[in-house]
């Protein structure tokens, strides 16, 4: 008898990214990104590694996607579509091959019973746009991305019912922009990352509207992948509760109070003074364009207490995966309510994105190669029981991806950190299904545990 059982309907599905799986940097008439050109800077990725044939999926689509199916049986897939594929100069004519492949992708999906979900933007800018307008210090960019989603939705949006716009815009911001640690690795003044901020979600809401305007299909869905900076009570007091769900907002509030209520936050806004981003009229209304669901990406959580900010030192409590994060179950539970409680209204969660990277390896059993990943299949239990008591408790969670499906290129991090449910031997490019994705198949099966 099933434990923890799951609504009718609910969404298990598996994610990636174009830029960490595709390869095929410069096939069938691919532009450069931005990534291209950032991992050929010295010291910028570890082991100065890059993604210009990652897994190679460009190639392999059709048996991977077949793979997904037999090994894991998820019914959905969350991939993202590579800009400078399409556009290879981020405007202009169309690449016919870049969009063919993601034609041939999406009915690949639905012959094998897979839903697609599609995301327009995961991180891989057409580096002619860094070039040309600066990136997204430039307002024009976002009247492109519009440009772009436009044509996805035009040859794409007869078949594919749920879309994302942006992917983790805060990681673009602080990581592309601020720190400089992820393409197109600049350091702007706080200034300038404000006014990064406001165009990005400046095309989210553009390109919500072209999106509209463009998909056939009836009942698309479409919606932003928002990274939360989450928080959890470290005990279930009110006062904790309180004191986690203010800090929680505070952090959260400059991404997701203009897409959810038209407005940035006030006393934030306040104290930015002269560092406010340049704005026009209608840009906050067309920032809060309606959408039909908000996607979660979030990994660890920070404790809180009543009267007090600042981590608790997890690592006296909690194991850490390979990326140095701390394993805490509780951050689907507590993530996912107060996203609701704050910005979501009635509208529907999924869960985009939840993973964790282990230093796995292939180990030999009667000659075949087995990735025994139990702590994996230990995270994902552990955090699916959250995801399980938001539901019970009433919270509109519709669904959870496990980021991601198969080891990839993990931006600055290079190939060492693995977060696949498939193993990938980049040397030859063979693919091992690890014990998580038998797991992880049961679960969606039974639609429970």
């Amino acid at each position: 008898m099933l434990k923890y059982r799951f609504p009718d309907g609910f969404t298990w599905g598996v994610s990636s990214s174009s830029y960490q799986i595709e390869g095929a940097a410069s096939q069938d008439g691919r532009g450069p990104s931005i990534w291209d050109s950032f991992c050929r800077e010295p010291n910028r990725i570890a082991r100065d590694e890059n993604g210009s044939v990652a897994c190679d999926h460009y190639n392999r689509m059709e048996s991977d996607i077949e793979l997904i199916a037999k090994t894991i049986n998820a019914n959905a897939y969350r991939f993202s579509i590579a800009w400078p594929r399409v556009l290879p100069e981020g405007e202009g004519h169309v690449n016919p091959a870049g969009i063919g492949f993601y034609d041939r992708l999406v009915d690949k999906l639905l012959e094998q019973g897979i839903k697609p979900v599609c995301t327009c933007y995961h991180w891989d800018l057409p580096l002619a746009l860094q070039k040309k307008h600066g990136g997204w210090q430039s307002r024009r960019v976002a009247e492109l991305f519009a440009e772009y989603c436009e044509i996805l939705g035009t040859h794409l949006g007869d078949r594919v019912d749920t879309w994302c716009t942006l992917n983790e815009p805060e990681v673009v911001l602080t990581a592309g922009y601020r720190t400089g640690v992820h393409a197109p690795g600049l350091m702007l003044d706080e200034k300038g990352v404000r006014q990064v901020t406001h165009h990005l979600l400046l095309a989210h809401g553009l390109g919500t509207q072209a999106l509209r305007k463009s998909i056939t299909r009836q009942g698309a869905r479409i919606g932003l992948v928002h990274n939360s900076t989450s928080y959890s009570p470290l005990t279930e007091s009110a006062e904790d509760i309180s004191a986690t769900r203010e800090v929680f907002h505070c952090e959260n509030s400059w991404l997701l109070s203009p897409v959810s209520h038209g407005v940035y936050p006030a006393e934030l806004w306040r104290e930015l003074d002269k560092n406010v981003p340049e704005t026009e009229d209608g840009d906050l209304a067309v920032i809060a364009t309606s959408t039909d669901y908000l996607g979660i990406n979030t990994y660890f959580s920070t404790a809180m207490v009543s009267g007090e900010r600042g981590e608790i030192p997890f690592e006296k409590h909690y194991p850490r995966t390979l990326m140095n994060w701390p394993v805490t179950p509780d951050t689907l539970y507590w993530t996912t309510r107060f996203v609701h409680e704050l910005y979501g209204g009635k509208k529907p969660l999924m869960i985009t994105e939840s993973g964790s990277a282990w230093p796995d390896k292939p180990q030999s059993d009667n000659g075949t190669s087995v990735v025994n990943d139990l702590a994996r299949i230990v995270y994902l239990r552990e955090h699916l029981k959250g995801i399980h008591r938001a539901i019970e408790e009433g919270l509109p969670l519709e669904g959870y991806f496990v980021w991601s499906i198969m080891d990839n290129f993990e931006w600055s991090a290079g190939y060492e950190k693995r977060f696949g449910l498939i193993y990938i031997d980049y040397e030859n490019q063979k693919r091992i299904p690890k014990a998580s994705a038998e797991w992880y198949r049961n679960v969606i099966k039974w639609n429970g545990f």
